[in-house]
């Protein structure tokens, strides 16, 4: 029997500009081992990358003016959001589900206010989360001599169903799919459709041991160690559905 634990790491604190994402995390007392899973909150990555942006330095054009409107938001952030997207995929009374540069389809193309550093700023999404992913990855095998698997996640709505759940947007040290279609199930009939968001799975397991005001970006997952490969894999991108196969645009 498989048996999983994680553990949310205390202590890292405020992350700014430029700081080591890595040594913080060594810094809160408890390394991760090589066969282990570091599961980081996007909005750690993004602060350490700069990616935040202060709304007064947005310049509004007409098209936020209007989406802004109708649903009585401050077009700032809107206009926040429609500069981090590809793609405005659906638009009503205010909500904006879009598609992102990297490919992926979730609201306000992950531009969010929540536990950002000061008010009137905007957390933006790592600009390629798989290669933050990578780098965290090497920066702990240099300080430490272990490669754990790393994730980057965010918070997604779901298409069929309320509520959130986290999801992984960059990976590394991990093939994010598990597929075992062709495969036979316990009563030998061939399986045609399972194919295992795993790095989705691991996400959302590891989002259960903290809470969004907790200050703890880091959970590190045991117990995944079959899992965990030498080298970086496919990444995130790998589960991004191509727009051809979306039968819901």
């Amino acid at each position: 029997m498989t048996r999983i634990a994680a553990r949310a790491l205390d202590g890292i604190g405020e992350i700014g500009p430029g700081d080591d994402l890595a040594e913080l995390i060594l810094a809160a007392g408890d390394a991760p081992a090589a066969g282990e899973i570091v599961v980081i909150a996007h909005k750690a990555i993004s602060k350490a990358d700069g990616r935040v942006r202060r709304l007064d330095s947005v310049v509004v054009t007409p098209l936020a003016r209007g989406l802004a409107a109708g649903g009585q938001r401050d077009p700032r952030h809107v206009q926040a959001i429609l500069d981090e997207t590809a793609e405005v995929v659906r638009a009503k009374d205010g909500i904006l589900i879009c598609r992102t540069p990297h490919g992926f389809v979730c609201a306000n193309a992950g531009v969010d206010a929540s536990n950002a550093p000061d008010a009137d700023t905007v957390v933006l999404l790592p600009v390629d989360p798989d290669a933050s992913a990578r780098k965290l990855r090497a920066r702990l095998r240099e300080l430490t001599g272990a490669g754990p698997a790393v994730l980057v996640t965010d918070s997604f709505g779901r298409a069929w169903r309320h509520g959130q759940c986290d999801v992984a947007i960059g990976a590394a040290g991990l093939d994010p799919l598990v597929d075992w279609r062709g495969l036979p199930d316990r009563a030998g009939r061939e399986l045609a459709a399972t194919w295992i968001a795993l790095a989705d799975q691991i996400a959302g397991a590891a989002d259960l041991t903290r809470s969004k005001d907790s200050g703890q970006p880091v959970v590190v997952v045991s117990g995944l160690e079959g899992y965990v490969t030498d080298d970086d894999g496919p990444g995130a991108a790998a589960l991004i559905r191509p727009e051809a196969q979306d039968m819901f645009r």
